[in-house]
């Protein structure tokens, strides 16, 4: 009996469908500016100095963040005492430009003069006054000035960088000024110190703790993009490439020496790009490719911009090939060699990221189906939604893959193409994720005129799937396509 009921309603259901009037909908829309989240990217000074040229060539910015500068304490039962005030201004410095935040904190940084004593550690000062603590000096580590390094045999400096994530998750996890954060240990929080004699467990974290690091930070980040140095692969300092847990966890990667010379095995020794290999050249499905472009020569960030390229590659293959999402170069605007324009500056911003465009768009009178491929280099690492008025399509687009596509439902009728937008909570309100779009609307009402079969299934009245010379009451089940368009079901039934 039930078997028949299940008979009976799958037929109904199948009939259902075929009833069903679906009309296509014109839609031209165009990409015209760099979309949230992606692009080059300059320091908030300079992104101030610059807004009027430009502003509108970039959407993020990019700052070192200090803990030392939010933290103003401890108290007896543990809990860490904030003042955000310092990480609150550069947030709303940013803001103020229409731009969003890559936010990047460390603890050491040679030869900085943020602080009283040059080089200092940005570790609060309430661990640094604990009779325990006993950092370490390096007059010119590596050659870049002097250095002090934080004492990582103290266990309140290690419970602390814990919670301190913690309680930095808790507040910022859906703040929309926040797009991204880099966290790391060692110069810059690049995972290296290099010119100084490496004590795992002294001067640097030991391998232990950065795996619970990490452990931590995968549960507590949530909704908060985070990555690390691709310096990580070395296994000298960090248990990264020698453990397969690693893996599962989504951190994204940034690239502070990115198109230097070496960078690519073809071209030199090729250590950056084994260093992308080795933590994972799939990473990016999951979490953000960036970084900085390289210093290592002056002209490397004058240069990078040249159409022609540099050092055998262009910017848009080197975007292309590591699937960048955003990319700080600073001292690329107006530099000498006149790459660094306005209009090359937000071409090469477009070249990054993710690139919607709806291929098919039709509705019913009740609803609305797009289908939505991703043109870009990268995904969206955070939740975007299709929406007519005020309701939002069931299907966000994060994570949509370049060439992939993405049926999505919206439970709204579509009569005018301009009504359709994309919004998401993730984004300044002052901000806007465009899509491409070229569509002719159809008078069609079913698609059975349509002969392009894109496939046939065939089902028994239990509604199982059988082959196409099974005798007696069958389905068959076909889904047509005019070559470019995703079409209604059409169902027939065979005798």
């Amino acid at each position: 009996m039930k078997k028949m009921l299940f008979a009976f309603m799958f037929v109904a259901t199948v009939f259902s469908l075929q009833a069903q009037n679906w009309q296509n909908v014109a839609l031209n829309s165009q990409i015209t500016h760099p979309q949230p989240m992606t692009g080059l990217v300059l320091w908030g000074d300079n992104a101030e100095d610059l807004k009027a040229t430009f502003g509108n060539t970039i959407t993020l910015e990019f700052s070192y963040c200090l803990p030392s500068k939010v933290v103003t304490g401890c108290e007896s039962d543990g809990t860490i005492k904030y003042d955000w005030s310092y990480f609150e201004d550069i947030l709303n410095g940013a803001k103020s430009r229409g731009h969003q935040l890559i936010a990047r904190f460390r603890y050491e940084y040679p030869n900085n003069e943020e602080t009283a004593v040059v080089g200092a550690t940005a570790v609060p000062q309430y661990i640094k006054d604990q009779s325990d603590y006993k950092e370490t000096y390096n007059e010119d580590a590596g050659g870049d000035g002097e250095t002090y390094y934080a004492d990582w045999s103290n266990e309140e400096l290690q419970r602390f960088t814990l919670q301190f994530y913690t309680d930095f998750a808790k507040k910022y996890a859906n703040d929309p000024r926040l797009a991204f954060v880099q966290v790391g240990f060692g110069h810059w929080s690049e995972y290296h110190i290099y010119g100084t004699d490496l004590e795992l467990g002294k001067n640097f974290p030991s391998k232990d703790f950065q795996e619970k690091f990490f452990d931590h930070l995968n549960d507590v980040m949530q909704g908060i993009p985070w990555g690390v140095s691709v310096d990580a692969a070395d296994e000298e300092y960090t248990p990264i490439v020698g453990k397969s847990k690693f893996k599962e966890i989504p951190f994204g990667l940034f690239d502070d020496s990115f198109m230097h010379e070496g960078h690519e095995v073809a071209s030199g020794d090729g250590y950056n790009e084994e260093n992308w290999a080795a933590i994972d050249s799939t990473r990016w499905k999951r979490s953000y490719a960036g970084g900085e472009i390289s210093y290592y020569e002056e002209e490397d960030q004058y240069n990078f911009l040249n159409p022609g390229g540099m050092y055998g590659y262009t910017w848009e293959e080197m975007a292309a090939k590591y699937h960048i999402s955003f990319m700080t170069a600073n001292d690329a605007p107006n530099s000498a060699p006149g790459f660094g324009t306005p209009n090359r500056f937000k071409e090469a911003s477009m070249a990054t990221g993710y690139r919607f465009k709806v291929i098919s768009c039709r509705t019913n009178g009740e609803s609305t189906e797009l289908v939505v491929t991703n043109e870009g280099v990268a995904p969206i690492y955070k939740d975007a939604y299709f929406a007519i008025g005020e309701v939002r399509a069931t299907q966000s687009l994060k994570h949509l893959l370049p060439g992939e596509q993405r049926v999505i439902s919206i439970s709204a009728p579509l009569f005018d193409g301009k009504d359709l937008v994309i919004e998401s909570d993730a984004i300044l309100e002052t901000q806007e994720i465009e899509y491409n779009a070229d569509l002719s609307a159809s008078l069609s009402t079913n698609i059975s005129n349509q002969k392009t079969i894109i496939s046939e299934c065939y089902y028994d009245i239990l509604g199982r799937i059988v082959d196409s010379k099974t005798q007696g009451f069958v389905i068959k089940h076909t889904i047509y396509s005019d070559g470019t368009q995703v079409q209604e079901k059409k169902i027939s039934i065979i005798k």
